[in-house]
């Protein structure tokens, strides 16, 4: 083939559409494993000897997957790997067709097939072909011959082929049936093993023959009694012929010995009969005072775990009320300089009201009362800011005091007609509860009230609301919060009818996310409670409420 044309060939193949450059899956034959050669190309014998354009230029066989290079030359798809690294090549779909069409041999023609066919038909032909050799379809036989001898291999040569034993019927492999006949057939004659006249016995009524056997060795049926005659069948009929008064009188003696023990026993029992009723009561009495020991050590058990939830409890929250009652500890020492501080500020008002009063318009009066006057300021500055320093150890203290660590707030709200009103007025419109924790090392969180409503309950509802703090241990909590939240209203009645609801966090919400300032944005029910029914009902006792707040702990990991 001229390189021209291979270049137009290579140029005709690049500008067809991707679908008919290269035959589909569905247009390229299928071939079955064993058609193509492992490598190089093909060893058939072909009918006529193929042209030079039909081989390969490595191997020198007839191409089996023809590739071609940019410079014309053909190899076989195996051939042509150490040239990938170097040189441009496609696959030869026309070579390809060309040599599918070649005339070759079977290659069973070695065992005698005269068949002549196209490279493309070896398989089909080999699927029918009966000189072609293929496997016994028998698992444990490893042998292989001419598919027209398979017939005959089943049934004559096969050592595995099924037979059926012709003692009783039951088939099996070949190989099997020596072993089958000489253990377990139950229709193979077998000899006598006492080797008495009987020379052929079915191997299913061996054990019959042995009862009725002339040279089998027995025991005399009277060895229970205790006669210890051993012999052989015919032996021990004679023996049982003589013996008989032998073996009345052993039988006699048997029964006698027998009816005293039963009489021993018949006494025994009687005995033990009189003591059951006494054993019975005894009986119950002991299971009953079991039971009641049962259900004591139970209520123990659970009173010690109590206990030791307690006092660990306590232990850790002994161990912060120390640690803040440190800081605390200047508080008194605080409140006397207060006071002290008081106690001069009402003396030095009362000189400066007697110099007001008795003042004469002298230079020195007026000095004297200036100075006291800034003496009298600057003492007033001190004390407020000691009161502002009280008021918040005062709120700490508190805190400490009210701070619940298993997620349940309980929290009163004292003079709630001032507290509305304030709202009402706007003045302070919302009140915050103390915190509350889910554990010493869990969310820190904390209640928001609004008793003339905010939003859609402005003005008609109180408002309740759940906040989530920033906490101390928030680095080791899961978030966002997840953890099912309880509101409630507590009815101070005997009636108890606290009127409630619960939400479950959206996890997508901003108020339930890790805080990052102080608080996040109040989440909860703007319509919580109508003011008439909490003002009509006996929610409010001694001018209080109680709001309660209850978090689910029961799925929450420790840290």
């Amino acid at each position: 083939m001229s390189a021209g044309r291979n270049v137009e060939q290579q140029i005709a193949l690049q500008q067809r559409p991707p679908s008919l450059a290269m035959p589909s899956m569905a247009q390229r034959p299928r071939h079955e494993p064993g058609f193509l050669p492992m490598h190089g190309g093909f060893r058939d014998r072909f009918v006529t000897t193929p042209e030079a354009k039909y081989c390969c230029e490595s191997c020198g066989l007839v191409l089996c997957n023809p590739r071609q290079t940019e410079c014309g030359h053909r190899f076989c798809e195996s051939c042509i790997t150490d040239l990938l690294r170097w040189a441009t090549i496609f696959r030869d779909v026309c070579c390809y067709r060309e040599i599918m069409a070649l005339k070759v041999y079977c290659r069973s023609e070695k065992n005698g097939c005269k068949e002549q066919m196209s490279l493309q038909q070896v398989m089909d032909h080999l699927e029918v072909c009966p000189y072609f050799e293929v496997p016994c379809p028998l698992g444990k036989c490893k042998e292989k011959m001419m598919r027209k001898d398979m017939s005959e291999h089943l049934s004559r040569k096969c050592k595995h082929r099924e037979i059926t034993c012709e003692f009783c019927n039951h088939k099996m492999a070949l190989t099997e049936l020596q072993k089958h006949k000489d253990t377990v057939c139950p229709a193979f004659p077998v000899a006598c093993p006492n080797q008495c006249s009987f020379s052929s016995i079915l191997r299913s009524e061996l054990s019959i023959h042995q009862h009725d056997c002339p040279k089998a060795q027995v025991t005399c049926s009277f060895i229970r009694y205790g006669c210890s005659f051993k012999g052989l069948n015919q032996e021990m009929r004679e023996h049982e012929s003589s013996f008989a008064s032998e073996h009345l009188r052993m039988m006699v003696v048997r029964n006698t010995t027998l009816e005293a023990k039963v009489e021993d026993v018949k006494s025994e029992l009687m005995e033990r009969y009189k003591v059951l009723p006494s054993l019975s009561s005894r009986l119950a009495e002991v299971e009953t005072q079991n039971e009641e020991m049962r259900e004591k050590i139970r209520q123990l058990e659970q009173k010690v775990v109590s206990v030791q939830m307690l006092m660990s409890t306590h232990s850790e929250k002994m161990l912060e009320v120390e640690m803040e009652l440190r800081e605390l500890r200047p508080l008194r020492v605080m409140r006397e300089e207060v006071e002290a501080l008081r106690g001069s500020v009402e003396s030095m008002r009362s000189i400066v009201a007697s110099l007001d009063s008795g003042r004469v318009g002298s230079s020195s009066g007026s000095h004297t009362l200036g100075s006291l006057e800034q003496q009298l300021t600057r003492h007033d500055d001190m004390m407020s800011v000691h009161d502002i320093r009280l008021a918040e150890m005062d709120l700490k203290l508190q805190v400490l005091e009210t701070a619940s660590f298993n997620g349940t707030l309980i929290w009163k709200i004292r003079d709630y007609k001032r507290r509305k009103q304030e709202a009402v007025v706007s003045k302070n419109l919302s009140l915050y509860s103390q915190p509350f924790y889910t554990g010493y090392f869990g969310y820190k969180m904390c209640a928001r009230v609004y008793l003339n409503g905010d939003g859609m309950g402005k003005g008609t509802h109180l408002s309740l609301f759940f906040v989530v703090m920033r906490g101390e241990y928030d680095a080791l909590l899961p978030w966002p919060f997840k953890q099912k939240v309880t509101l409630m209203l507590m009815d101070q009645g005997p009636a108890r009818k606290h009127l409630g609801d619960a939400f479950k966090p959206d996890p997508n919400s901003s108020s339930f996310r890790r805080p990052t300032v102080e608080m996040n944005i109040a989440s909860g029910c703007p319509l919580f409670v109508a003011q008439t029914v909490l003002e009509n009902g006996t929610y409010i006792k001694d001018d209080s409420i109680f709001i309660k707040v209850t978090v689910d702990t029961s799925d929450l990991p420790d840290p």
